[in-house]
């Protein structure tokens, strides 16, 4: 294999094998690897969108600054969105309202809305050339949800203070004439690489230090080791998508979903600059009800990228469903294609982890039971505006000011309203220990194609195997070095994926996504 298609197994440029367009259209954002113990006031750990976000703003307040990411600059969940801006939120504000109030409520929308204003002002401030553009979205009825709820969150979002309208019609869509809709007015979109290209320019200009292929392990309020090396700091943001310095205690209030991505060249002028989004499979069995997701980005100059996802599931759970990956794309295909027929080839394919929170609401702030360790999870599908309230809540906390949106989105609180949601999702993390007394998906290594893996057991023993492209046979233990669950081979990322926490690991057995932060521990098989 080539040093190229090494760093995407391993995780550096993305945590898949599949390459989604941000990255296919961005050189590898790469900085020096760490070679010596260092100190600052700030660690971020986590070169993502809100890593470089928490980064720039300190650094603009005057403190020094350093980030680390294990992989390059956005190769991890941020490098597989579909970058949505927004403030029309997954979880309807008719639920949020119902589960913490009308302030709340307004809150979240005024929260949402600020952070597009904030990636707008930094876009304008520091001149990056990534199509950032203000659009309309449309919320339209999924077939499955009944059509007094679509009325009753156009009522909760204008409660909230959101600039919507109702309309009897969808705009762009087929069919979209007999469909009643939601506009939400203002929204926007943007090539995400290339701002964060730009916000990581500005950091190094300002004095910030970034190290890539730089990965964070043994975190504590004194800072973290990284790559051998001692990194400390008076305070310590982990923004790694799920927290890699706690054990149980947010895995709790969040589960880890993978969702799927296509993209393929529409004829330019066919289909206005806009976000759209159904309401939701209100028959799922998850907790989180799967949605669809379009909207469309610049391609050259005859073309734009039509960018669709949804078909989402548990991590390491889609034979729950008897659904595969496969499959995923191709009923992701046939919706999109059955609302926008001018679809073409499809250029591109992904999948992306998603942390869905119990209650709504993203977890941005202190660590429960740490002073001086932050952090920023919880990001639903609006992971790009989270990420940026979460800049904007920690940069104050560190900074001592007060942040409006501070206990909205503690990871301390308790939210009682939640506790059947609670219930079912510890309930399916609970059951995935049974995969211990369970069969194996593999009976036989003979039996495992290259590029392929799977599970077998041993004994007592699970091992994950996994036939490289040269009939390289490696092994490891398969137990999740978190918490002890076992993993399942994802064959269309080609990883291993824990399905109680969503830790993922390469073929190599190297982690590539927390909560785990050590890898799978390597067994010597015939």
């Amino acid at each position: 294999m080539n040093k190229i298609t090494d760093q995407i197994n391993n995780g550096s440029i993305s945590s898949g094998e599949n390459v989604s367009f941000w990255i296919d259209s961005t050189p590898p954002i790469a900085y020096n690897i760490p070679d010596q113990n260092c100190g600052a006031e700030v660690l971020v750990i986590g070169g993502g969108i809100a890593g470089l976000s928490t980064a720039y703003k300190l650094l603009k307040a005057g403190k020094k600054v350093v980030v680390v990411e294990d992989g390059f600059i956005g190769s991890g969940e941020t490098g597989r969105t579909t970058a949505h801006l927004t403030c029309a939120l997954d979880d309807r504000y008719y639920y949020l309202e119902s589960t913490f109030g009308k302030e709340a409520s307004k809150l979240a929308a005024e929260s949402h809305s600020k952070a597009i204003d904030e990636i707008e002002k930094n876009v304008n401030d520091l001149n990056i050339d990534c199509s950032f553009r203000r659009v309309n979205g449309y919320l339209f009825l999924h077939p499955s949800d009944k059509p007094e709820n679509l009325e009753k969150e156009y009522e909760a979002t204008r409660t909230a203070g959101i600039n919507t309208s109702f309309l009897k019609a969808t705009p762009a869509i087929t069919g979209g004439e007999k469909t009643h809709s939601i506009v939400f007015h203002n929204q926007a979109q943007f090539h995400v690489l290339h701002y964060l290209k730009g916000l990581a320019d500005a950091i190094t200009n300002l004095g910030g230090i970034i190290y890539t292929e730089a990965r964070a392990e043994n975190i504590t309020k004194h800072g973290a080791e990284v790559n051998g090396f001692t990194f400390s700091a008076e305070h310590i943001v982990v923004a790694t998508n799920s927290p890699i310095n706690d054990t149980l205690t947010m895995h709790t209030k969040q589960a880890a979903y993978r969702t799927y991505v296509i993209a393929g060249k529409i004829p330019k002028g066919l289909l206005p600059y806009s976000l759209w989004w159904d309401t939701g499979d209100a028959d799922s069995e998850w907790v989180a009800e799967p949605y669809h997701y379009v909207r469309l980005e610049n391609f050259d100059d005859q073309y734009d990228l039509l960018i669709s996802g949804g078909e989402d599931h548990k991590t390491g759970q889609e034979d729950q469903e008897n659904i595969s990956a496969a499959e995923r794309y191709e009923r992701l295909e046939r919706w999109t294609r059955s609302y926008f027929p001018m679809l073409e080839d499809i250029s591109y394919h992904w999948s992306g982890q998603i942390m869905e929170p119990v209650d709504g609401l993203g977890f941005m702030g202190k660590n429960p039971g740490d002073d001086n360790i932050y952090i920023i999870t919880g990001d639903s599908g609006n992971g790009m505006t989270h990420a940026t309230i979460g800049s904007m809540i920690i940069s104050d906390l560190i900074l001592g000011n007060k942040n409006q949106w501070e206990d909205l989105y503690s990871p301390s609180r308790i939210t009682l309203k939640s506790t059947g949601d609670f219930l079912k999702e510890a309930g399916n993390m609970a059951s995935q220990y049974l995969d211990w007394i369970k069969g194996s998906d593999l009976k036989n290594t003979a039996d495992l194609p290259a590029g392929e893996g799977g599970v077998l057991s041993s004994g007592l023993k699970k091992i994950a195997v996994y036939r490289d492209y040269d009939d390289t046979l490696k092994a490891f233990s398969a137990v999740c070095p978190h918490l002890g669950c076992i993993v399942h081979w994802n064959t269309d990322e080609k990883s291993f994926d824990c399905p109680c926490h969503g830790s993922r690991f390469s073929t190599d057995g190297t982690v590539i996504n927390g909560p785990a932060q050590t890898d799978l521990n390597p067994i010597q098989i015939k």
